[in-house]
């Protein structure tokens, strides 16, 4: 007999149709599980067997065949388990006759334990937004009842295999998932107020959350950079609607999604410089979102960034200039967006003291080259603000802080991005960072005067066609900050600064 579940399945972070067909022969007994199953997949089998013994029921001891079509794509998880149990009972006559109304016309995701109870599983979200426009009822272990509510598809919360096989014979056993979770009360957070000196860093931060542009700080130990990047994300303005969704998706894949709730404050991503380059991007051989992806939509710090391996560092190039991340594979390959702002922290030296005011630097020439020579001319084109830190001074130090505080900050900010979002249509994400090539020429037009700065920079400089694309996208957020319906003189200026590093003196402290 041949009875056939409608399941979900995942690639990347969108969900596609699945369908489990079983069939049971007479035979030998057997049991094949088929249609490009990873490991997982096949281990289902044993899962099953148990499950479904456990749960009052006989396991056929017959031919029986799973194909999980479409068989050309690949089929990873332990959600198809409910699917392939119920799929043996209905095809052996346990679940009645003729197929019931409710089989047919539901999605079923879940992983059995062996006592049969449902476990919950990775990326209910993502799949679940599949049946956005269906009518049809999902059903879901009772761990996923928050995560599914949030999807608004029609879902029930179901404990283990017998309670769905007597919902589908008929019984009201199954509840309908929670409500939405509330959003949680964004906490105060440090404040950037807190960061004694550094003026020209905090202006810098200003600007870099105003239009996404990524920034590298460059100091010696204790200047502050860490602090400041800890603080950056109070700059920043909460979410959309579409972006949280997108957000979430990426944590629910991950099987990070906190108690159901979507993600609503932009992420914050600090990993650790011995990351590999694939934990960092994304891959593995059943893959899965990086660090990159993971700070979608929000900022991605990467401290002591010269200590990363080098094919991580050059791995940034593809997200950073296409805002997403494509993971190939033999049979397929899985595209992940990764539209997060870069914050990025170095010493001068090795050492740290290089260009230091009082502290001698103990490094050989060759040592220093060395180091610089970890960040690549290319990795450095694509960061738009080049911010150099000096250390702290005495008087800074033991003064009160009187920094302006985040929030003050961020209203400007704000202001900025709603005059971006104008320009562009009112497209949640967009920013002057993210300008083509054709809205550079219509919203960056040239003030006078400001040829001869840029010429300047390329010539003398030494900077690059798309450094000055970067100057003129720092100018336009510097302009809308103020307000500005055009760019000016001064502004173009203050964006030259920000591209310092550009100069290979830059680093030695000159």
């Amino acid at each position: 007999m041949l009875a056939k579940i409608s399941t979900l399945a995942l690639k990347g972070i969108d969900g596609f149709f699945v369908s489990a067909e079983v069939y049971i022969a007479s035979g030998l007994p057997a049991y094949a599980i088929v249609g490009l199953p990873d490991a997982a997949v096949k281990e289902a089998r044993e899962r099953v067997v148990a499950a479904v013994r456990n749960s009052g029921f006989d396991f056929p001891s017959k031919r029986i065949t799973v194909n999980l079509a479409p068989a050309e794509k690949k089929k990873a998880g332990t959600h198809f388990d409910l699917p392939i149990a119920l799929g043996v009972l209905a095809a052996s006559g346990k679940l009645g006759k003729n197929p019931p109304a409710r089989l047919e016309e539901s999605f079923f995701i879940g992983e059995l334990a062996l006592d049969g109870s449902l476990r919950p599983v990775a990326g209910v979200l993502p799949m679940l937004l599949a049946l956005k426009d269906s009518k049809r009822t999902a059903v879901v272990p009772a761990g996923n009842s928050a995560e599914a509510a949030v999807s608004g598809v029609k879902c029930l919360a179901a404990s283990n295999l017998k309670q769905v096989a007597e919902w589908i014979s008929g019984s009201d056993g199954l509840n309908a998932c929670g409500t939405v979770p509330a959003a949680e009360a964004a906490g105060s957070g440090p404040d950037l107020s807190e960061v004694k000196g550094q003026t020209f860093a905090k202006r810098a931060l200003e600007i870099a959350a105003a239009g996404f542009h990524n920034v590298i700080m460059v100091g010696p130990p204790g200047s502050g950079k860490s602090m400041l990047a800890k603080r950056f994300g109070g700059l920043l303005p909460p979410m959309g609607p579409d972006e949280s969704i997108e957000t979430t998706k990426l944590y629910s894949v991950s099987g990070l999604a906190s108690a159901g709730r979507l993600v609503r404050e932009r992420p914050f991503r600090e990993p650790h410089h011995t990351i590999s380059d694939a934990a960092l991007i994304g891959g593995g051989s059943n893959p899965r979102p990086g660090e990159v992806s993971l700070a979608h939509n929000g900022v991605l710090f990467l401290d002591e960034f010269p200590e990363f391996s080098r094919p991580a560092i050059e791995a940034l190039r593809e997200p950073l200039e296409a805002f997403k991340v494509t993971v190939a594979r033999v049979k397929e390959s899985v595209v992940y967006p990764a539209r997060f702002l870069l914050v990025a922290a170095m010493n001068p030296c090795p050492c740290g003291y290089l260009g230091h005011s009082v502290r001698e630097c103990s490094c050989t020439p060759l040592q220093v080259h060395k180091y610089r020579a970890r960040i690549s001319g290319p990795i450095l084109d694509r960061i738009d603000l080049h911010v150099q830190l000096s250390p702290v001074k005495y008087a800074d130090w033991e003064a009160v802080p009187k920094g302006e505080p985040s929030a003050a900050i961020a209203a400007r900010v704000l202001k900025a991005i709603e005059i971006q979002k104008a320009r562009f249509g009112g497209r949640d994400g967009r920013s002057n960072a993210a300008m083509t090539a054709g809205e550079l020429r219509s919203h960056c037009a040239l003030p006078e005067g400001a040829s001869a700065v840029l010429e300047l920079a390329m010539n003398k400089l030494g900077f690059s066609a798309r450094s000055l694309d970067k100057i003129l996208k720092v100018s336009r957020t510097i302009a809308d900050l103020e307000g500005a319906a055009a760019i000016k003189r001064e502004h173009v200026i203050e964006a030259v600064q920000y591209r310092m590093l550009d100069k290979s003196e830059a680093l030695a402290g000159i």
